[in-house]
């Protein structure tokens, strides 16, 4: 596998307006795959020693990871310093439990469709109709609040110190969610069905535009602060701590014949997407960050897969008119692809001499900017141009 780098994308004058030949390319079709990812199909990333999921029988009990146990506990945190002089105060201090949280859904419940992606992993893990009730709206129930400018929040890590992995957001993040974008949300099912164990359940965080570190499974604590900073685990290991998910395509292997077959998954990130393309070449050896042949690339169009029939794909008794993203009236998605959403690409390559061949494929976001950019430094996400090989008898 090959990425293309900043330094690369800098030196070949590629930053901004892709260069692009666009002639149509045929739809081909790439083998199914479901629009919504099974909850047990979700590339696991989990942490902790043992991981949460794996508890069974009274440990679940212990550790408050079944409906009928699980509690979240808000509070302050009074933490002060030099700088931060004032305490973060609430009018009270809240511990809710599921089927509080069950009954806020009933009044504001929010459902998305999001795509799921680890910061450091060059590939998606799944992507989900996440449901569950506002940030703010649970946060509402201390009152009135002040002296606060960051919420953070951890889930369970078997109650010891040294596992916890939290984060953060800024209090402006979670209580103003601009029309058109999407608000913070303490999620409760997917695709539907209760959240699994496996997937963060019965209760975790999700954050629409971020990569899953943000997105905390097993929550169970959450702290408010007059703390600027943020504190996230994540940034202990050289990762951006308030890093979006990124525009960009990643690919399948090639499937040979006559045609052969290019195709992949495509995320639309904070700056959604224009179009994917591809590149075909002979094989060779890698190319050098300054290989001339960056800046002759003819990159070519690929299709993007249509919308699917709604009714089909999501769950009973959802309607895609209740989705955030899709009109009200009409049911079709207000954009395409959906922000922070996933959909297949491909193209067909027909008539290729036998031989050795390798192609390569990027997107390009709604501002022209051509993968890895506009941020190509790999620790704010995994966006390398990539790259496979393949032969033609």
């Amino acid at each position: 596998m090959s990425e293309l780098t900043r330094r690369q994308a800098v030196k070949l004058g590629i930053g901004s307006l892709a260069a692009i030949s666009a002639p149509r390319v045929e739809a081909a079709k790439p083998a199914a795959r479901p629009f919504l990812t099974p909850a047990d199909d979700f590339e696991d990333v989990s942490r902790g020693n043992p991981k949460p999921h794996t508890l069974t029988g009274e440990a679940l009990v212990r550790a408050k990871l079944t409906p009928e146990t699980w509690r979240l506990e808000i509070r302050t945190d009074e933490t002060t310093n030099a700088i931060v002089t004032q305490k973060a105060q609430i009018e009270r201090a809240v511990t809710l439990d599921y089927a509080q949280l069950l009954a806020l859904g009933k009044k504001h419940r929010v459902m998305f469709l999001k795509a799921m992606q680890c910061l450091n992993i060059a590939q998606p893990l799944g992507q989900g109709l996440w449901e569950g009730v506002p940030l703010r709206d649970v946060l509402r129930l201390c009152g009135a609040m002040s002296n606060v400018r960051r919420v953070y929040f951890w889930g369970f890590h078997n109650d010891d110190p040294k596992q916890r992995f939290q984060s953060s957001l800024s209090y402006t993040e979670v209580m103003e969610t601009p029309p058109g974008e999407l608000p913070v949300f303490v999620a409760y099912r997917l695709n539907g069905a209760p959240l699994t164990l496996e997937r963060g359940g019965p209760v975790r965080m999700v954050v629409p535009w971020a990569h899953g570190f943000k997105s905390i499974k097993w929550l169970q604590q959450i702290r408010l602060t007059n703390d600027y900073q943020t504190n996230d685990t994540y940034a202990e290991k050289n990762n951006d701590p308030d890093s979006h998910l990124k525009t960009a395509a990643y690919l399948d292997d090639v499937t040979p014949g006559d045609p052969a077959l290019v195709s992949g998954l495509v995320i639309s990130g904070w700056s959604g997407l224009s179009h994917v393309e591809y590149w075909l070449r002979p094989a060779g050896p890698e190319l050098a960050d300054d290989d001339p042949a960056w800046a002759q690339a003819e990159w070519k169009r690929c299709a993007l897969a249509a919308p699917p029939d709604w009714s089909a794909v999501l769950p009973s008794g959802v309607r895609s008119q209740d989705v955030l993203g899709f009109d009200k009236a009409s049911g079709k998605p207000l954009s395409w692809p959906l922000r922070y959403s996933m959909v297949g690409f491909s193209a067909e390559l027909r008539g290729l001499k036998p031989g050795k061949y390798e192609v390569r494929a990027r997107a390009v976001d709604l501002n022209g900017f051509a993968q890895p950019e506009p941020r190509s430094i790999q620790k704010s996400g995994k966006n390398g141009i990539q790259v496979r090989r393949f032969e033609v008898a």
